[in-house]
């Protein structure tokens, strides 16, 4: 097989190559969309969350979330944890600042106890700052 050069390049002959610059562009868009839309993403761990009509608080930059499921696993962020590793596991992920604050997203059907057990053991952590995640309703009109 042999390859062919153009020596002339002021020769009115066909290209035969193709043009990957509607390819590249098109790529960069598509980076961009998912650059801005995967911060968005935060948690994957579904809790069916009971309801609340407080007025909803600011979210933080990097929220830390701490989920108890119905079958009460624990998730740090979408990572499962046990009671033994949580502690180590959110001090890694806080890089051992006790000032962050924990948010605390529980099923609605996990029992008072379990939820009372998990504040404990982050309390008795250091980890005094706990946001209670909720779903959010709209107020009755009065």
């Amino acid at each position: 097989m042999a390859m062919h050069f153009n020596e002339n390049p002021d020769s009115d002959s066909e290209m035969h190559d193709i043009n990957v610059t509607p390819f590249i562009d098109v790529m960069l868009v598509l980076l961009i969309i998912f650059m801005v839309a995967a911060p968005l993403a935060t948690v994957d761990v579904k809790v069916n969350l009971p309801a609340s009509t407080s007025q909803p608080q600011p979210r933080p930059e990097k929220p830390i979330y701490l989920s108890v499921k119905a079958d009460k696993t624990m998730f740090l962020g979408n990572e499962i944890v046990t009671r033994e590793n949580m502690v180590d596991s959110l001090n890694t992920l806080t890089e051992g600042n006790k000032e962050t604050t924990v948010f605390f997203r529980a099923d609605k059907t996990v029992d008072y106890e379990t939820m009372m057990s998990v504040m404990d053991a982050l309390r008795q952590a250091g980890y005094l700052k706990i946001g209670l995640v909720g779903e959010e309703t709209v107020k009755a009109q009065q």
